[in-house]
Parts: C-alpha cells; structure tokens; sequence
C-alpha cells in the first residue's frame, strides 16, 4: 500500500463520555489509536462506506453493553448537554488599583 503523507493537528473535540468509552475499548482491541480509528470512520463515511465489518459490529455491541451506551443514530441531532452542578464557581480576585507615585 502507498502510505499518504499527512499532517494532524491536536483538537479540542468534546463528545459524550460512553460513547468516548466505547471507542477507546474498539481502538484497543483493534490495536490501533484513536485517532486512527476515528480518522478511518470518517474517511469511511465521507464515501458512504460501512466502516466496519460483522465482526468488529459484534465487538462494537459487547462494548456498548458494557459501557451503557444507549445512543443510537437517531439520537445524534437530539443530544442535550447534562449541566454540571459539582463544578465549582470560578472567583476572580478583584483588581486591585495601582497608584502613581508622585515625584
């Protein structure tokens, strides 16, 4: 195979935390990062290509058992963000003024 030279970046992607389980489990047993696991989902989407064979669907639904990652394709335009109560409230120190010294 002929290996593309490529350039990655780091990103600050947020996802939903059972779902981030599952995938980091799927990259585990697949021996493979996450980010190459991820890149190749979506290269797979992009052509509209299944990314993964029957086998690894079994895996992927052993994980989502054991992790309790009930969240379907449907769900995905419908996901709300859970608001943290235990984070603590962030205080600012008050500014202090400086004052000129007179000369």
């Amino acid at each position: 195979m002929n290996r593309k030279i490529v350039v990655r970046v780091q990103t600050g992607v947020r996802i939903e935390k059972r779902l981030l389980k599952v995938l980091k489990a799927l990259a585990e047993s697949l021996d493979l990062t996450l980010s190459n696991l991820l890149e190749g989902i979506l290269l797979h989407a992009f052509e509209g290509k299944a990314a993964f064979g029957s086998e690894t669907l079994e895996t992927i639904a052993r994980l989502r058992e054991i992790y309790a990652l009930d969240l379907s394709a449907a769900d995905s335009h419908a996901l709300a963000e859970k608001e943290e109560s235990h984070a603590a409230p962030v205080h600012r120190r008050p500014r202090t003024r400086v004052r000129k010294r007179r000369t």
